[in-house]
């Protein structure tokens, strides 16, 4: 305890409290927020929203499936996420007869929720602090590389001690850039069940056109239940499992939202670059990013031709198209946002200040070349950064350019291995297999591979491409559908017959003579070929990045004083607050929208924003029974000025005494710099209404037995 103690007292000088802005650990919140919070609207204790002896408000979120946040909202561990991130699981489970992601699914018991082959849920149990034991390891003589396996190699003690024989997973985080390092202990529990969704049409309606827009009409929405064994430990799927009873559930407020309510988020946030220097956004913003929006652009459209054709196309690339298309029109946003406010101008400027600190002649020996060696590393990698992801798209639309790492290596070493290890091996491959089928189209893959070499071979030019690229670049004036259809033709990686004959007749040589192999071998190996120049460049950047950081809080020029997000759990807090007044809504406060606003938005048979005819009739019997606002609308979402990012997808929105009043999905457009640089004027977070969430449940899908679940207060 004393330990926690000296910790906080440490930090408080570290983390002034501030209100909207920041994304906080929960053990500091006592000292550090608490006061700021209760004057905003809460009105629960530090201990009852995070302690180690008893259960407290931690308890009942999770981070979903690695890449989100959910909540448990019964007590018999039914789980409250987005529709986006049950996405693939809902999509895994659907097939052309039984579309559940077109046409939504509800349970009608427990015996009718439906387990996807892979999904989880993490609980966190606790966290602490070992910096000083970590850094004690490491000097600054060290290269970067050295000091990476100093410390890798304490995490991995610090890991085995703490996971109490396998019964936790211990992840050891860095924070502020490598100065600071802070231990999490997590639960998971695998087997999680799809207990329901709605349409497609409601659960994603407005699409990509509405994606990170206001004003928003969208039930982003789907509910999972944990199982575990008997005893309540995490089991793996049998049909003797049962639902686990929680040590802690949220309970759901119907009364509303107003301007100005305190609300109050926790989740998992992905990934935050607040403390990037300004060289790196340059980078971001007239290098990587718009190469990033292209390459997905070029994607999303190959992938599309082939969905249009069959719902069996369709879901076998409903989920990377809609990571494809997400990703896509964020990166122009934030290549839009941190233009329009010239947010590396405002980096330069805290860092030319920063130098003029980093060059007094107390400090010049540790900072005083930081900003410089910075500077150069980015210019020596502005191209590269565009090269890269080019090449990084082209990985990420089709399943074969990787695949030398993957099916590839694991064929690989099936043909190196004796008799009783290709045994034990052959189970995991026919896995991967099975998997790699029923998420691509052969002749879709062909289109989507031709068409991004041809966009890597004539726009990745100020960076040396891939020398097998540009070879048959100019032997075919840089059309590669001859290349792509003949290499795929002749690949056993393209057919499930010729491997299942190769895992029966194994062939080190054939494998690694592969054409489909042997080429994204060739595109792997030249995506991370380093020159020693460039390694000697990353070495010197990784350090002097560090020590900008280490240097901007013992300066006191920090701009912000909390650590970036990387998917550790974080409470921030802020209010429901109202963007400037928009015709296009037709609220009276521009902090929320209602069913009406939603029918206005209606096309039927369009693709983002028809309807099920079920919902055109309720918009006109108006029965919403007991989720209506008092003044009379059925609400749909609303806004709060919360700091979140991408994997606080699912995260709920909770009023001062901690109850559910909302489901976090999604953030403005005007402010999507958010990730670089948080805007308190422009900053928002667009929440699913928990009214809209159980009206669908209760009325629209008529499975009142799943509301009945939940502990619903007035």
């Amino acid at each position: 305890m004393k330990k926690i103690l000296l910790a906080v007292v440490a930090l408080l000088s570290i983390f002034p409290a501030r209100a909207d802005e920041g994304m906080w650990f929960l053990m500091f919140i006592e000292r550090l927020n608490h006061r700021d919070m209760q004057k905003m609207g809460l009105q629960l204790t530090a201990e009852e929203i995070y302690s180690i002896n008893n259960n407290s408000l931690k308890d009942a979120i999770v981070q979903f499936n690695g890449g989100c946040t959910a909540e448990l909202i019964s007590g018999s561990g039914l789980v409250l996420t987005n529709h986006h991130c049950g996405y693939d699981a809902i999509a895994e489970l659907s097939s052309p007869e039984n579309n559940y992601l077109r046409d939504g699914y509800w349970a009608a018991d427990k015996k009718g929720e439906l387990k996807p082959k892979s999904l989880f849920v993490r609980f966190f149990v606790r966290m602490d602090d070992v910096s000083k034991r970590i850094l004690s390891k490491l000097n600054d003589n060290m290269t970067e590389a050295e000091r990476e396996k100093a410390i890798n190699q304490e995490i991995a003690l610090i890991e085995k001690e703490n996971n109490e024989g396998g019964k936790y997973v211990v992840s050891v985080r860095s924070f502020f850039q490598g100065n600071e390092f802070y231990y999490f202990v997590y639960q998971d529990f695998t087997d999680v069940r799809l207990v329901g969704t709605p349409p497609e049409s409601v659960g994603k309606f407005g699409g990509d056109t509405d994606n990170w827009e206001w004003p928003r009409h969208t039930g982003d929405f789907s509910m999972f239940r944990v199982y575990g064994d008997a005893n309540g430990n995490p089991a793996e799927y049998s049909p003797n499992n049962v639902p686990l009873k929680p040590k802690q559930h949220l309970k759901i407020n119907l009364n509303g939202v107003k301007e100005n309510d305190f609300a109050m988020i926790l989740g998992y946030p992905g990934r935050t670059n607040r403390w990037m220097p300004a060289g790196g956004i340059e980078q971001n913003v007239k290098f990587a990013y718009p190469a990033w929006v292209e390459g997905a652009k070029t994607g999303m459209d190959n992938m599309q031709k082939y969905m249009q054709q069959s719902d069996e196309l369709r879901l076998k690339y409903a989920s990377k198209f809609a990571s494809t298309a997400n990703y896509w029109k964020n990166r122009q946003g934030m290549i839009d946002a941190l233009t329009k406010f010239q947010t590396a101008k405002t980096k330069a400027d805290q860092e030319a200040k920063f130098n003029k600190w980093a060059n007094k002649s107390e400090n010049k020996a540790r900072y005083g070349s930081v900003v410089e060696t910075l500077n150069n590393y980015y210019k020596m990698t502005n191209e590269k950064s565009r090269h890269d992801m080019y090449l990084n798209q082209l990985f990420r639309t089709t399943s074969y350019g990787s695949i030398g790492r993957g099916l590839g290596k694991m064929l690989e070493n099936y043909a190196k291995a004796d008799e009783k290890k290709r045994q034990e091996m052959k189970p995991q491959i026919e896995d991967a297999v099975e998997g790699l089928f029923s998420e691509q189209h052969i002749p879709a893959e062909k289109d989507i591979m031709a068409a991004q070499l041809k966009l890597y071979a004539t726009k990745a030019v100020g960076y040396p491409i891939a020398p097998v690229v540009e070879k048959i670049a100019k032997a075919n004036n840089n059309d590669f559908t001859k290349f792509v259809n003949a290499t795929f033709d002749l690949s056993i990686l393209t057919s499930k017959e010729r491997i299942a004959a190769f895992l029966e007749f194994p062939s080190e040589q054939l494998i690694v003579n592969d054409p489909l192999n042997q080429f994204s071998n060739e595109l792997l190996a030249h995506f991370s070929k380093r020159s020693d120049e460039l390694a000697k460049a990353q070495n010197d950047y990784g350090a002097a990045y560090r020590k900008l950081v280490e240097g901007l809080r013992a300066s006191k020029l920090a701009p912000i004083r909390y650590p970036d997000a990387n998917s550790t759990l974080r409470l921030t807090y802020g209010k429901v607050r109202a963007l400037p007044a928009d015709k296009r809504n037709d609220a009276k406060v521009n902090n929320f929208t209602t069913f009406d606003g939603m029918i206005k938005k209606y096309k039927k048979n369009d693709p983002e924003f028809d309807l099920p005819q079920r919902m055109l009739d309720f918009a006109k019997s108006k029965d919403f029974g007991r989720y209506q606002d008092k003044s009379g609308f059925m609400p749909v979402n609303f806004l709060t000025d919360n700091d979140i990012t991408g994997g606080n997808s699912g995260s709920p929105v909770l009023n001062g005494k901690g109850e559910l009043i909302g489901l976090a999905f999604d953030g403005n457009i005007e402010a999507m710099a958010g990730d670089v640089i948080f805007d308190k004027n422009l900053q928002r977070t667009i929440n699913v209404d928990i009214r809209y969430v159980l009206w669908l449940i209760d009325k629209y899908a008529n499975a009142k037995h799943i509301v009945d679940e939940m502990t619903i207060v007035k």
